[in-house]
Parts: C-alpha cells; structure tokens; sequence
C-alpha cells in the first residue's frame, strides 16, 4: 500500500496510509546498498512510498519501493562536505522565516534558500517574524527588503508570532498546500506552528544570549496535518544552507531577476563577474537589479567549486 512519510528518526520512519492509519517503518536492505542514492538520507519527508505490514508486529512495516519525487529541497549534508542531505521532498512551497533581531537573518542565508529552491521549482514566502520587537531602523530595513524581493516577485509577509499578529493571513497562505518550513534556530519557528495549529506543543527556547544565534529545538523533519487543509514539514533550524548540485554556469538562472538578462549576454556561459558586454552587469549598474542581491549572487558563486571531469 502506499504512505507518506511524516517523520524520519534514524532507522525508522513514521508513514501515514491514504486511509490515515500510521504505521513505524524501516527500509529494506536493498535501498541502504543502493549506489545511486548520493544523499545521507535515501527517504526523506514528504515521499512517497510502498509499504507492507509486517506479519506478527502490528503498527509495523517495511518499506518496499520510493516513488519518483516530484521535487525535493536539498543542502550540504553537517556530515560531509560532498554529501547532500534531503531536507524534504513532494513541496508545493516553501516558507522561509526570518528575523531582523535575536537572531539576524542575514539576506545572504535568504539567498542561498531562494537559489535551492529555485533551482528545484518550489515557490518561496518570506515570513518576517517579531515584528512586535522591532524599532524603526529594523522596520526601516524590512521596508527595503520588502521592495527588493516583492520586486522580484517573491511574497513576503511580517508578523508576530507572540501576538499572533497576521497568523491568519499565514493559515490563508498554508491552506491545503505541503509547505516547507525552515529558518534559523530561534527565529520562532516552534512558536509559529504552535500557533496554526492549537493543541500541538513543538518545544521553544530562547536565543542564545552570548552568541545571538538560537538553540536547537527541532531535531529532525516532522510533518503534520493542518487543522484547515494541508500538510507542514517542520525543519530542525539551520545555522548554514550550503548549496549543492548547482554548477557556476547556472547560478544566475536561480537569481529570478537576472534571467531576462541572460541572453543578452555576449557569451552563453557568461558568469557575470569579469566578462566584457555583460548585460546582468548593466542591469545591476542601470538599477534594474539591486546591488547587494548581485554582491550575494558573486558571493556564492566563489562557494561553488568546478567540477573535476
């Protein structure tokens, strides 16, 4: 029978039938010696896949078959510089949430999110939380944030978890969709599921006071049904969101804003760096294209290393 994958704990994955029964499963054998899976983790969060009850262990099954993914989102596996690991997979969004204190988000970290995003096809929403903290330089900068990427088409909302300031307008945007949910630890991540959805209790913690970063709460992917329609892929908070499986020659197809440019360009395989008759640059020097998104953009260009054929 076919189930959906809820929630990943080391051997063991938590499914849930088309009929809604739960089952714990574990792989078969075949797919650990698989040598075409290149991602620490085979099944992740959000696949689909075959399952057969086990006979003499009731609530237990074994997974047979992972069907193709339509897409997936994926980083640089803490495990292995060459590795990647499968945040979550079968994405309709994905919502990004991000802090202009305690902690900071810096728009680099947004970048490399909306790059691995991008480059699978998955819509993202920038939902800037503790709007209830901030003074006017934060909102003054939320201002040019807001023009930068609703400009490039992106949605982007602020709200206060705490307050349960525009949580309405975040269920509006959740509603029978599968959404990724990620961000730093400490943005209030935890807070804001518990918010959608009432009678979960998803443990919080405060911000780390000597490093201004937060603590992890979450310690694997976990979804779960929202009380309106949809499903949410609770992600543990990333410090780094390193980019993988993305050449130097494509990257400026993930930044949305640069590829009206892009034919433009005197050289097909133009990296937009140092090339004479490059039109991104002249977009970038006309203000077509902000310039801290283009620093961004070189910034993780020089991260991506060339591949050795």
């Amino acid at each position: 029978m076919q189930a959906t994958i809820y929630k990943s704990t080391g051997s063991w994955y938590t499914v849930k039938t088309a009929t809604g029964e739960f089952f714990q499963a574990r792989m078969k054998g075949i797919f650990k010696k698989n040598e075409d899976i290149t991602s620490t983790n085979p099944v992740a969060v959000g696949d689909l896949v075959e399952i057969e009850p086990e006979d003499g262990e009731p609530g237990n099954a074994m997974i047979t078959k992972i069907e193709n993914r339509s897409n997936y989102i994926v980083r640089a596996s803490p495990h292995g510089k060459n590795k990647k690991h499968i945040v979550a997979a079968n994405l309709d969004q994905a919502v990004l949430i991000c802090t202009l204190k305690e902690p900071r988000t810096s728009t680099g970290f947004i970048d490399r999110f909306l790059v691995t995003a991008a480059a699978y096809h998955i819509p993202v929403i920038l939902i800037f939380n503790k709007k209830d903290i901030y003074k006017d330089k934060e909102m003054e900068k939320y201002e040019e944030i807001y023009d930068v990427y609703t400009d490039i088409g992106y949605q982007v909302m602020l709200i206060s978890a705490k307050e349960q300031d525009g949580i309405d307008e975040v269920k509006a945007v959740l509603k029978d969709k599968t959404t990724l949910i990620s961000g730093h630890s400490g943005v209030g991540k935890s807070s804001l599921i518990n918010d959608l959805m009432p009678g979960l209790t998803i443990r919080t913690t405060a911000v780390s006071g000597w490093s201004g970063k937060g603590l992890h709460t979450t310690t694997s992917a976990e979804m779960y049904d929202l009380p309106d329609g949809g499903r949410l892929i609770d992600t543990p908070g990333v410090r780094e969101f390193g980019i993988v499986d993305i050449e130097k020659t494509e990257l400026s197809h993930y930044f949305l804003e640069m590829r009206p440019y892009l034919s433009e360009c005197q050289f097909n395989n133009c990296l937009h760096i140092n090339e004479p008759s490059c039109a991104v640059k002249a977009a970038v020097e006309a203000g077509e294209i902000d310039v801290e998104r283009y620093v961004s953009y070189a910034t993780i260009l020089e991260t991506i290393e060339e591949k050795e054929y």
